[in-house]
Formats: structure tokens, C-alpha cells, sequence
């Protein structure tokens, strides 16, 4: 029997970013997940941050080259690939200088604060898929963790739904809590609302899905005037298959989203540290045993 295959989608993974509950979520779901039962592969930004010798990445030739049109404009698709240590997992890394490259004014290693936000998701999202789909790598899984990844379940369920790489699996959407400031997370200083730093998106986020082909008539379900990472995570949750909350908490909204579709969710630690419970999801969603 093969084993079932599941891709972590992430918009930040430890040890490639400074490691955080959202870096050290992913890692520790795929080297917890991986083994001979399940193969695990992990995508992320490749930031200006990341380490390109320490970490060992090289650019996966056959896999760049891509041109992907946002807003009018052709943005190169460039792949790395890395291997998490120790379990061997491959990380491949979605690279291009006008999206992830490192600015003086960042709020913290992803760019939250940044104003291109939208187009650095809609890069990444499309960037993953169409990798994946060269990789002809169809997983069973794809768990998408983050805002940055938020656009990646719409994606695949409006224009690669008829991909093999898309069409029988089945999407779960990690809502991660917002990160702080570097600066915040490494003194005793106590977080308060205003240290949260919430991505910035371009109101014109949904003109540019249109242009990209996604259905205007569905679009228009999510439009608003302030679309605020809340507007990703309902894009996110419409499309996907299950949700995880991490948080004993969830915002209201994001919860009756949720429970009106009917799709399941649960609730699991931020760090990802209770490994058996993502196991025991992913199961039940495949019609699995534990």
C-alpha cells in the first residue's frame, strides 16, 4: 500500500525563519505526520531572510521559469528546494524578488506590514499549485497554514479543480493567530492589541482575483472596502474541507463561517505540539483508522 500523501503548505517553517508558534507548528506537524504511512512535503516563501547557504538551498531548474501575470504585470516564478532535518522531509521554496526579498521596514521576517500583501499571497498560492502540478505529486492532503496561504484553497477549488493535483484532495485551513512584532516576542514587555501586527491588503485584492479568472459573481460574497486578514480567512474556510482553530477560542465569525457549512473543525495547540490530534484529523478525513 502506498503511502498517503500530504502537503504542508506554510507561510513560515522553522528552522528557515526565526523560530516562532507558527514556524515550529509546521515543522512539528511534518516530521510528527511523516513515515512510511505518510509522505509529507512542505512549501513555503523563500524570504530575504532565509539563509540560502547555511540552509542548503538550491534552485530546482526544471521547476522555475514560470512567468505568473498579476495586476498586468509578468512576476518570475523561481523554485528552491531544501531537506528538514532530521527527518529528510523536502521543503521547496517559492522565490521571486518582487514579493519576498528583505525590506528595511519590516514588521517581522514574513512582511506582514507590507502594501503588495494580496499580490504575495496570490503569488505564492499560484506559485505552489503549479509546482505541485509539475511535481505530479497528487496529494491526498494539502493543509494550508496562514494568512499567506489563505488564497490557495479558492484557487484549487475554482481554477485547478479539474487537476489531478487538486481535484480528489481534500483542503484543511489552519486560522494561525496573528504574529508580533520581533521586537514584542523577544522581551517581557505584554502584548497588547495595537503590537499586533495584522496584514495589509489592497482593496483592489479582488479586482485582481477577477483579472486572474477567478468568478466575479463569487467574489462579490467577500467584498468590502477594508478587506483585513479576516476577509482572507473567510475566502479560505469557504473553499476548504476542514479547519483548524488554533486558539480554545475562535473568533465568532470565523466559528459560524464554519459550523454553517458544516464542515468539521477542531481546535489544537498553537505549536503543534499535539501531534496524534493532526494524525487522527487527517484519518478521519481520508476515511483512515488511526
Amino acid at each position: 500500500m502506498s503511502a498517503k500523501r500530504i502537503l504542508l503548505v506554510s507561510q513560515e517553517i522553522a528552522p528557515y525563519v526565526p523560530s516562532g508558534d507558527i514556524a515550529s507548528l509546521t515543522r512539528n506537524i511534518a516530521q510528527g505526520v511523516h513515515s512510511r504511512a505518510s509522505e509529507v512535503r512542505t512549501f513555503m516563501p523563500k524570504y530575504g531572510t532565509v539563509n540560502e547557504r547555511r540552509n542548503q538551498l538550491h534552485e530546482v531548474i526544471r521547476l522555475s521559469g514560470m512567468n505568473i501575470p498579476i495586476d498586468d504585470n509578468d512576476h518570475p516564478l523561481i523554485i528552491k528546494v531544501a531537506s528538514l532535518q532530521p527527518s529528510r522531509i523536502q521543503v521547496y521554496f517559492i522565490d521571486n524578488d518582487d514579493y519576498f526579498q528583505k525590506c528595511d521596514d519590516d514588521a517581522d521576517a514574513v512582511g506582514t506590514n507590507r502594501t503588495d500583501n494580496d499580490e504575495r499571497a496570490l503569488f505564492f498560492a499560484r506559485g505552489t499549485i503549479e509546482t505541485v502540478k509539475k511535481l505530479r505529486w497528487d496529494p491526498a492532503i494539502v493543509h494550508c497554514m496562514g494568512w499567506m496561504t489563505a488564497m490557495a484553497p479558492m484557487y484549487m477549488r475554482h481554477i485547478f479543480n479539474d487537476d489531478p493535483a487538486c481535484r480528489d484532495t481534500k483542503i484543511i485551513y489552519s486560522v494561525l493567530p496573528a504574529p508580533l512584532p520581533e521586537a514584542t516576542q523577544q522581551t517581557e514587555t505584554p502584548a497588547t492589541e495595537d503590537s499586533v501586527v495584522s496584514p495589509v491588503l489592497d482593496p483592489r485584492i479582488f479586482d485582481k482575483l477577477i483579472e486572474d479568472g477567478l468568478p466575479a459573481k463569487y467574489l462579490e460574497t467577500f467584498r468590502t472596502e477594508t478587506p483585513d486578514v479576516n476577509t482572507l480567512h473567510l475566502m479560505a474556510i469557504d473553499n476548504a474541507d476542514a479547519v483548524v482553530f488554533h486558539t480554545p477560542t475562535p473568533d465568532p465569525v470565523l466559528l459560524e463561517a464554519v459550523t454553517r457549512r458544516g464542515i468539521p473543525y477542531i481546535t489544537a495547540a498553537p505549536d503543534g505540539s499535539d501531534v496524534q490530534t493532526y494524525k487522527d484529523f487527517y484519518n478521519s478525513l481520508t476515511n483512515e483508522n488511526a
